[in-house]
């Protein structure tokens, strides 16, 4: 089918808007009309490892208009949310940890089914699709059923696309891999959309202290609102001397999202004895620089990847809604809705720091 979609063709490049032309379902897809899609860094992250021309968008949501002869479990005319790729077939996938795929990378950047198979062509010749086995930056989308979080109807589409990434990995990194409970101590680095989300998360558990640190008054002020105990400036002078006092024998948690070196450096070192700093992102865009474990070693402390916050779709994302429609989970605090058409000024606005979560509206 003609589909319209936005489309990256280099790295640095911004979005064209073209008619392009979308496979059919294959035999576990669904195809699904899109009515907003989340923007996220990964959008921006990912080019450098991908082939040019691609289209992007995997916080894609929408309503299913087909399905594969396949499908079972997922009907024409559910409300979906689409999260990551995964094989259904490796061990890790298999045993419930589809988060830590074996082939995650490959489906979520590869441009191509986990069979190979191009989802998308312009002209005739196939371009890079199926990012995170979606590219929702577009009318429509096919996905793996197994994929798609079905949910009530009515939601709205904005909160639905704000969800199944870097909210979910915030939120997820707290809950599921931390299990933080009360009376614990954490640090945030970066008041992103992903750190308020762990902020959020932290609450709910009933951490005693919550420590947002950011470059951004009003990300900090956010952040107080949003269950916060306290703020750092991450501009000042001895940072780790202000986290220090607030909590001397060190923090039994800290989470990095910023992908700031001294961030990373300060991240490790408020720990406390036994703590754990969890990693969603890396300094110098993965590039190696000058790093000492010894402090980790001598405080029998961890340093933990975080991977889509270890949560499984279908169990995580409606317990999410269910916490924000019961008030305890306000994401819509982190929203900001853009028509398809502005999706260059959404990642404008995402790289300045005066968008938290951009959501793109595709009937707007």
């Amino acid at each position: 089918m003609k589909i319209q979609a936005a489309v990256v063709s280099a790295i640095e490049s911004g979005f064209d808007m073209e008619e392009l032309d979308l496979d059919a379902p294959a035999a576990d897809e669904i195809l699904v009309k899109i009515e907003a899609c989340g923007v996220c860094h990964t959008d921006v992250a990912a080019r450098v490892h991908m082939r040019m021309p691609a289209v992007l968008g995997h916080e894609g949501t929408g309503t299913v208009v087909a399905r594969g002869s396949a499908v079972r479990d997922v009907n024409i005319g559910d409300s979906v949310i689409m999260s990551y790729g995964w094989c259904g077939e490796c061990g890790n996938c298999r045993t419930g940890h589809a988060y830590t795929c074996e082939r995650g990378v490959e489906g979520s950047i590869g441009g191509l089914r986990f069979d190979g198979s191009s989802t998308i062509t312009r002209a005739g010749d196939p371009i890079s699709g199926a990012f995170f086995q979606q590219s929702s930056f577009a009318s429509h989308a096919l996905c793996p059923a197994r994929d798609a979080v079905v949910v009530p109807p009515g939601l709205p589409p904005a909160l639905r696309a704000a969800l199944p990434c870097g909210v979910m990995t915030g939120a997820g990194a707290v809950l599921n891999v931390f299990g933080i409970a009360a009376g614990d101590t954490l640090a945030v680095f970066g008041a992103g959309a992903v750190g308020l989300s762990s902020i959020m998360a932290a609450r709910l558990a009933g951490a005693r202290v919550i420590v947002a640190v950011d470059i951004h008054a009003g990300r900090l002020e956010l952040a107080q609102r949003l269950g916060a105990t306290h703020v750092v400036d991450a501009g000042s002078s001895d940072v780790l001397g202000q986290l220090r006092e607030i909590c001397a024998a060190g923090f039994m948690y800290s989470l990095e999202t910023s992908s700031n070196e001294e961030a990373f450096r300060t991240a490790t070192a408020c720990l406390a004895m036994r703590g754990t700093c969890g990693l969603v992102t890396v300094p110098h865009g993965g590039q190696p620089f000058p790093f000492s474990p010894l402090e980790l070693m001598v405080k029998g402390a961890r340093l933990q990847g975080i991977m889509l916050g270890s949560a499984t779709p279908r169990a995580f994302l409606p317990k999410l809604i269910e916490l924000h429609l019961q008030g305890r989970f306000p994401v819509d605090a982190l929203i900001t809705t853009y028509p398809f058409a502005q999706i260059n000024e959404a990642f404008r606005d995402a790289k300045r720091g005066s968008a938290l979560k951009p959501v793109l509206l595709m009937d707007d």
